[in-house]
């Protein structure tokens, strides 16, 4: 589809993401299940947020042969479509946009187009591919990269400030793409549980569930990025649909979520929800805080159905296959 020659080593997420897994895709990877290392797969992703799991994925395992991602947020799955099929006409917008926002050099004029765009991007009739470049101009401008809808669906964030932001980035849109149509990712929009169907009856079938994280306190709510929430019971209906899929022999899945008894030791929700399957602890910084003195390292909880070998050994079986 792209004439052009595409490194797509450097595919990664295209828009900032609250939880975004790119500082942890180490950890995870040496939590996979070793089947991964050996066999073909299918890769289902039912909250893909950012992306950084599922590129790191494209960019990684040769060995895939299906991906299916959903999202609950229309805007975000939209733009997934778009660079899929229409990196050369978004670049072109997302140029436009980048010369205007760069031609204002008034903060409060920059904020003036920022609610502009917002205001477009909230109310208009627009066309897929000029609604991601604006959201993706959004993101980029936008208070510490969030996305927040209100309870109209309206994205909210007020606008940030950003010394020189880079709102086109060419060769990432450019190598996201090549991998999104090299794999022939099929992009979903919906509820998580739609995702089963799209699994492999016969081969393995590897599930990454990274949904919307349960706040540490009252006080740390933020675990809503669309106007649906994700409450308890949501978190409830999750882990019922992963002792669903346990069932399946050939499916293996791994979930994320925040590590509440690290917070308060009383607190156990996860810990009750998924008893029974092997939880992990890994270490990740969060910068979402507005208050900076409580932002840094914090523990997060890894759950999966399955338990592997050593990852050394992993490595070693490989090298040993390879002579």
């Amino acid at each position: 589809m792209i004439a052009k020659r595409i490194e797509t080593n450097i595919a990664k997420p295209f828009i900032k993401w609250v939880g975004g897994k790119g500082q942890l895709l180490s950890q995870l990877e040496a939590n996979f299940p070793a089947e991964l290392h050996d066999e073909e797969f299918t890769y289902i992703e039912p909250f893909v947020g950012g992306g950084a799991m599922l590129f790191f994925m494209l960019r990684n395992f040769v060995n895939i042969k299906r991906v299916v991602i959903n999202d609950i947020n229309k805007n975000l799955t939209n733009a997934y479509k778009v660079i899929k099929d229409e990196p050369e006409g978004l670049i072109y917008r997302l140029k436009h946009i980048e010369q205007q926002y760069g031609n204002i050099k008034d903060y409060e004029e920059q904020r003036t187009f920022y609610l502009k765009m917002r205001r477009s991007f909230n109310e208009e009739p627009l066309k897929p591919i000029d609604k991601t470049a604006i959201l993706i101009f959004l993101n980029r401008t936008c208070f510490n990269g969030l996305y927040r809808e209100n309870a109209k669906g309206f994205f909210n964030v007020p606008f940030g400030r950003y010394a020189n932001p880079m709102i086109c980035n060419e060769e990432v849109i450019y190598a996201d793409s090549e991998l999104l149509n090299r794999y022939n990712v099929e992009i979903l929009n919906g509820d998580f549980k739609k995702s089963v169907n799209y699994m492999d009856a016969y081969g393995l079938n590897f599930f990454y569930f990274d949904p919307p994280y349960r706040p540490l306190s009252a006080t740390s709510s933020f675990n809503t990025y669309v106007k649906e929430e994700f409450s308890d019971n949501e978190q409830r209906d999750l882990a019922n649909f992963c002792r669903t899929l346990n069932k399946k022999a050939n499916v293996r899945w791994m979930l994320s979520n925040s590590d509440c008894s690290s917070k308060n030791p009383a607190d156990t929700f996860f810990e009750d929800i998924y008893s029974g399957f092997d939880i992990q602890r890994v270490y990740a910084s969060r910068m979402v805080n507005a208050n900076a003195s409580k932002r840094g390292k914090l523990t997060e909880l890894l759950v999966r159905n399955y338990t592997t070998k050593p990852q050394k050994e992993i490595i070693d079986n490989k090298y040993k296959l390879a002579l």
